[in-house]
């Protein structure tokens, strides 16, 4: 992809002329592993994935606050590779007017300012350097849509004027938990590091320190002279790295999947340490827009009403002398007894008990599951894939019990195990299978038995979900086992 720079003074050279009307980009860029929010949040399923009350998640969420915004051209999302048809089936759920969609798909994190980088190529590339990108996290929850809007709306204007423009938050306590904004109007005085609780404090009574919320608005043009003059080592290895991707593309469709050795080349840092601190044309925008990045069980606890006791509670639970606890259930009756200040919340295959003064500390467990690699840090029993779903309904020794669903016209690959053998019954809808030599379609109560080193492929040739039970057995039952042909 050969993207042309181009200086104040050779502007009349310029990619297109300024456009008469406004061509917006929102920008979600993925998000982390949201590790104090587990169990419910995992390494394939990251706090962008998790659902609230009102059954969409928060990357819902952020794509439809991108989309309903006017002169959106399209929604450009970056994200990883393992986490594209996830994002895409959830997009899909909620994107009721067609917005067109771009994925660009890192093999590995790089932190924001290689993902803003690679952004802002493709857009000068596909809608010219005055487009205006407007970069939202994928995690953060905004309750006050119409403030949002008219904040936006702000921000486009000083974009356009050539600012880079971050969004402070009107903070209403001494956070220690987010960095600050010292601002002056919307001249950006300086970034602050997270403080302490006295500093916390003093920002709130001055009244000019905002949170950093993590989301900017800039022109493309802008974006790119700022990083060839502060990190021109990103900007070079993001080009050589977007030279060398592939691109697939469709009907309102583009995904650029990331070469992996081009990007590991590039420098890891964040868009404010390469970018923003640096620059002397930082405009900031206060705005107050109900904002919060849901960084623990504590915070996405307050989304739900209390009850009598000062509980906020999610699921089947029944409760006797319990106080101002969290608690939540995906299935299974949760009693409790006597308890005050605790944080519960219930998985099929984890449990979190946790004091709510110790909420930030659960990224711990995350992290000492990922050093040990236990299977909990990463995926639930339930994992997604480009096809479907399976989810692990019991598991002992030298046996496991799936549950599959098939999305209509979708198909495993050709495979075959050395060292397990698989019973598949359907249950709802109609299969195709290639079970060795042969081919053949099974209908609802129907099953077929694939014997270990047998090459088999299950397709969905149906309308409907395809839902199977596969029994697998053997002395060796691990994801890995596979070969694909």
């Amino acid at each position: 992809m050969g993207i042309v720079f181009h200086s104040e003074d050779n502007a009349a050279s310029a990619i297109s002329k300024r456009p008469s009307a406004r061509t917006l980009i929102p920008t979600i860029l993925g998000g982390g592993a949201g590790s104090r929010l587990w169990p419910i949040s995992r390494e394939m399923h990251p706090k962008p994935f998790i659902r609230l009350a009102d059954g969409q998640s928060l990357l819902q969420k952020a794509f439809l606050r991108g989309a309903h915004l006017p002169n959106v051209a399209e929604v450009l999302t970056v994200t990883s590779r393992e986490l594209f048809f996830k994002t895409e089936d959830e997009f899909r759920e909620v994107n009721e007017t067609s917005v067109a969609t771009s994925f660009i798909l890192e093999p590995m994190g790089r932190n924001t300012a290689a993902a803003i980088a690679a952004a802002t190529l493709q857009v000068a590339s596909n809608h010219g350097e005055h487009a205006i990108m407007l970069v939202l996290a994928a995690d953060h929850l905004i309750a006050d849509q119409m403030a949002f809007a008219e904040a936006v709306s702000r921000a486009c204007t000083l974009a356009e004027s050539g600012k880079l423009v971050t969004f402070g938050i009107q903070p209403d306590a001494p956070e220690t938990g987010y960095g600050y904004i010292e601002a002056e109007g919307n001249r950006v005085i300086q970034f602050v590091e997270k403080p302490s609780l006295d500093k916390a404090q003093q920002y709130l009574a001055a009244g000019n320190f905002y949170w950093n919320s993590g989301m900017f608005c800039f022109a493309v043009k802008t974006m790119l002279q700022a990083m060839q003059l502060h990190c021109p080592e990103i900007l070079v290895a993001t080009q050589a790295c977007m030279a060398q991707s592939r691109t697939a593309k469709g009907n309102g469709f583009v995904q650029i999947e990331l070469d992996p050795k081009g990007f590991a080349a590039i420098q890891e840092s964040s868009i404010d340490y390469a970018v923003m601190e640096k620059s002397d044309q930082v405009a900031v925008v206060p705005c107050s827009i109900g904002w919060s990045d849901i960084g623990s069980w504590t915070a996405l606890g307050e989304l739900t009403s209390p009850d009598a006791n000062g509980n906020r509670i999610d699921g089947d639970v029944s409760l006797h002398g319990t106080r101002n606890c969290i608690i939540q259930s995906s299935g299974r009756l949760i009693g409790t007894a006597g308890i005050n200040d605790l944080i519960i919340i219930d998985t099929p295959d984890a449990l979190l008990v946790a004091d709510k003064s110790c909420a930030q500390d659960v990224k711990h467990i995350y992290a000492e599951l990922k050093n040990k690699g236990h299977e909990a840090h990463k995926i639930h029993r339930t994992a997604h894939r480009p096809w479907g779903t399976y989810t692990v309904l019991e598991e002992g020794n030298g046996f496991k019990i799936k549950r599959i669903e098939v999305k209509p016209g979708a198909s495993l690959s050709l495979q075959m195990h050395h060292h397990r053998s698989e019973h598949w019954i359907v249950v709802n809808g109609m299969a195709k299978v290639v079970n060795g030599e042969r081919e053949l379609y099974l209908r609802m109560n129907e099953s077929t038995y694939i014997p270990a080193g047998h090459k088999h492929r299950l397709e969905n040739p149906g309308l409907i979900s395809l839902v199977m039970i596969e029994v697998q057995s053997g002395d060796y039952l691990g994801e890995d086992d596979i070969v694909r042909f």
